[in-house]
């Protein structure tokens, strides 16, 4: 794409991004007045008409106030409306002329500017820092620098393809020229969630499990071990729990093997899994019981707090 094409995306679609600034509080020591400044900042980009932006969770983490300016520098106090940190989303809205309000995404980042790059791969998966992985993102080479993050990524048509979220960075934090988009499907799926519901109801299959390397390191079996039930599905289903007996040995539990056929070797698998179900759907897991393998029907529900 050559950069008159690039300058063309730029000016048509600036007037959808946003720069969002996070505010935290502190108290003065010497006057014990409570002030608010300025901690971070990202990029983020309008969703639809009614004043609903998309970008990074991590963008506002922690933050006790944020503030959204627009393309034309008016600024509006911004309601947090929901957040999945599991896919480093989060979802604001604004109270702002609806003229304002132009729902086409660009991919400008930090004060209005924008970078350009490849897409290098696909479907390219890493851990977010709550411990889940987050799957099926696009990799390239455009830079993410600290007021990128939570900003659209476009192909050469202009249409939104992703979210940027994060790069991989050298020993000093540099860029070194990977960097990581959320692809659309997914945006769309959570935003949908946020907006409606303003949290992410996940299914819920209400178990207490055993990290996989401790399972693999000292007991020499892969998958999940069932160790308690939270009063969820498995356990009405009648998945056995870990226990010990009265000479005070250890009495494994059911080991969940797979799900409606598909491996799984520890709870990054069950995970991703997980995230393609939903609330009501019947998946049947594989498990192993006394070195037995069994079948068992299970019916996903809501979370006990967010039924």
């Amino acid at each position: 794409m050559s950069e008159l094409e690039t300058k063309d995306i730029f000016e048509q679609n600036k007037p959808s991004v946003v720069h969002i600034t996070k505010l935290s509080k502190s108290m003065n020591p010497f006057t014990l007045d409570e002030l608010e400044f300025p901690q971070g900042d990202g990029s983020g980009f309008l969703w639809d008409e009614h004043g609903h932006i998309v970008t990074n969770y991590h963008v506002i983490q922690g933050a006790s106030n944020v503030k959204v300016t627009l393309f034309d520098r008016s600024t509006f106090q911004a309601k947090v409306v929901g957040h999945d940190q599991d896919q480093d989303l989060a979802v604001l809205r604004i109270n702002a002329q609806s003229h304002k309000l132009r729902s086409i995404p660009v991919g400008l980042g930090q004060e209005f500017t924008c970078t350009t790059g490849v897409i290098s791969a696909l479907g390219r998966e890493v851990t977010a820092a709550t411990g889940r992985s987050i799957q099926g993102l696009i990799q390239i080479d455009a830079a993410i620098n600290p007021g990128n993050s939570g900003g659209p990524l476009l192909d050469s048509s202009g249409a939104l393809i992703g979210v940027n979220t994060f790069i991989i960075p050298t020993n000093t934090g540099v860029f070194c020229g990977i960097a990581f988009s959320i692809p659309i499907d997914t945006v769309s799926s959570i935003v949908d969630q946020l907006v409606k519901f303003g949290k992410i109801i996940r299914p819920y299959l209400g178990i207490k499990y055993v990290e996989n390397q401790l399972l693999e390191n000292h007991l020499g079996v892969s998958g999940v071990l069932f160790l308690a039930s939270e009063n969820g599905p498995a356990g009405k289903a009648g998945l056995r729990s870990t226990t010990f007996g009265v000479d005070g040995k250890l009495i494994l539990g059911d080991i969940i093997k797979s799900m409606n056929g598909k491996n799984i070797s520890n709870a990054n698998d069950l995970y991703k899994i997980l995230d393609q179900c939903k609330t009501g759907d019947e998946v049947i897991l594989g498990i192993s019981r006394d070195a037995k393998l069994k079948e068992i029907s299970i019916i996903f529900e809501v979370e006990p707090d967010e039924a």
